[in-house]
């Protein structure tokens, strides 16, 4: 039962409606059946208790997800048997590692056919990383000089084909036996960074974007062009290097990823076009996510690790 109170030429009248429906939980969720989790360095480093992003263990790992929606009773966006993924409550533990999932509608969106669950769940994080850190924050656009640290790497390879569909010119670091594999992406220079300084070889930069920190961030300052602009997903609360930027009359602008139904979209878009993959470097059945989680301490993965269910 509800009361409300109507306004009239004769004052408030108080007024009791029998029936209504109570208002529905906000935001709107839906529980999905997992098929497959994209695995994330990040979650090693969490589990290793490298910072406190869930707060004290034990807790359940897990973000990038693709299922099937088991229940929705609270929103319109989905029904039961519709094929979606997503990376529901980041920076809040979503608490993917599991048969099922409670998520926002909002932060899911419906998988494409062309995608298969284990592709799905593999392009969450990386995608959005790369489409907010060079789209929504980077503004790349058609002619762009591009440099992507790390193009081999998870966000790395998505970058490198978000740019090229925007029509930017991109150059990449990576090792050299990655090279077949980012230029198979699209880009236009591969610089070896394990024989080659990328700061002795590459000028006029219009737009960067870090994937891997360390003294890459501060010696990108030196390949920008005046009034260049620097994205990093790794440093992006270094307020010296923001300072050191912006004294250089450059940009300096840092990515932490979050839910976005617009950019997944947009991601698959791309990929219904042909002008986006993800590439899945190995699949673990979920009984081995011990085995899992040593490839992803271990490095140096070409693309994403996925557990299926």
């Amino acid at each position: 039962m509800r009361v409300i109170t109507q306004h009239t030429l004769g004052g408030p009248e108080v007024l009791t409606i029998e029936d209504a429906p109570e208002p529905r939980p906000f935001p709107a969720e839906v529980l999905v059946r997992v098929k497959a989790i994209g695995l994330n360095p990040l979650e090693a480093r969490l589990r290793q208790g490298e910072f406190p992003l869930l707060g004290e263990p034990p807790f359940i790992l897990g973000w990038d997800i693709s299922g099937v929606v088991e229940e929705a009773p609270q929103t319109w966006r989905f029904r039961p048997g519709d094929e979606v993924f997503g990376m529901p409550l980041f920076p809040r533990a979503a608490k993917g590692y599991a048969e099922l999932v409670a998520s926002p509608a909002l932060h899911l969106v419906r998988k494409p056919a062309s995608l298969t669950h284990v592709e799905a769940a593999a392009l969450p994080i990386v995608g959005l990383t790369a489409w907010q850190g060079l789209v929504d924050l980077g503004g790349v656009t058609e002619g762009d000089r591009v440099l992507v640290h790390g193009g081999g790497g998870g966000v790395g390879h998505v970058a490198i084909q978000i740019a090229k569909a925007f029509g930017a010119y991109v150059i990449t670091t990576a090792g050299g036996s990655k090279r077949e594999f980012v230029e198979g992406l699209g880009a236009d220079e591969v610089i070896d960074y394990t024989s080659v300084d990328f700061a002795e070889t590459v000028g006029g930069i219009d737009l960067a974007l870090d994937t891997i920190g360390g003294d890459a961030v501060e010696r990108s300052l030196g390949v920008l062009r005046p009034g260049g602009h620097l994205v990093t997903a790794v440093a992006e609360e270094d307020l010296t290097l923001a300072a050191k930027y912006e004294a250089a009359g450059m940009r300096f602008s840092g990515i932490a990823v979050d839910p976005d139904p617009v950019a997944l979209r947009g991601l698959v878009n791309l990929v219904e076009k042909g002008e986006l993959r993800v590439h899945v470097q190995e699949t673990f059945p979920f009984e081995r996510v011990v085995d899992a989680h040593r490839a992803l301490e271990e490095g140096h993965l070409q693309g994403k690790l996925v557990l299926t269910l």
